[in-house]
């Protein structure tokens, strides 16, 4: 069968002799305004141009890598700067010479109050420490007292009496409470505001 086309969309005329390949292009192009789904498609293959390597002057190279050991250097030079402990640092506000208050002014009577007050409170403490120590001082007596009792009727029973207990420490002490404990219950942080300080070195 023989297969013409105009020349005025700039084809030639292809006889019977023209080959698959030529009709077949031809077909895809006068096809622009639906493509078939059995065309196929053909490109060049596109090979670009390798990127030329920038030449690297050594002179420069060095002169960079002389400039970096520099900065080392004075960087190594500095002291770290340490981080301040605000806890120790006073405020600026509770620097000021300004803010002075003075003491009230006791009158006669009030000093001698508080003077006799304090000579009172001392007698008090003198008596209480007095007879904290009697205490004790009776109840180690009676201690050794009992462990010489005790060593006269078994040697063994005195030795394990005098033996050091070592569980005894840490001692761990729990009082009583108003309420009873709520069995796994975790306690809010509450609401607050971070305002802690971050350095970098």
């Amino acid at each position: 069968m023989c297969t013409k086309y105009s020349r005025t969309n700039g084809s030639a005329l292809s006889s019977s002799r023209s080959s698959p390949r030529a009709v077949w292009n031809a077909s895809l192009r006068y096809s622009h305004w639906r493509m078939s789904l059995l065309a196929l498609r053909e490109s060049l293959p596109m090979r670009a141009e390798p990127k030329k390597k920038k030449k690297v002057d050594p002179r420069r190279e060095l002169a960079l890598r002389d400039r970096l050991r520099k900065r080392l250097k004075k960087l190594e030079r500095v002291p770290p700067e340490l981080i301040p402990i605000e806890d120790f640092i006073t405020p600026t506000k509770f620097l000021d010479e300004s803010r002075v208050r003075d003491p009230p002014k006791l009158s006669v009577e009030e000093t001698e109050r508080r003077a006799l007050l304090m000579k009172e409170w001392s007698r008090y403490k003198q008596k209480e420490h007095e007879k904290e120590a009697e205490i004790i001082q009776s109840m180690i007596e009676a201690q050794q007292q009992a462990l010489q009792e005790l060593r006269l009727e078994s040697e063994e029973l005195y030795q394990a009496a005098i033996k050091r207990d070592q569980g005894l420490f840490p001692l761990e002490l729990q009082g009583c409470s108003f309420t009873p404990p709520i069995a796994n219950y975790e306690a809010p942080d509450g609401k607050y505001r971070d305002i802690t300080k971050v350095y970098t070195q």
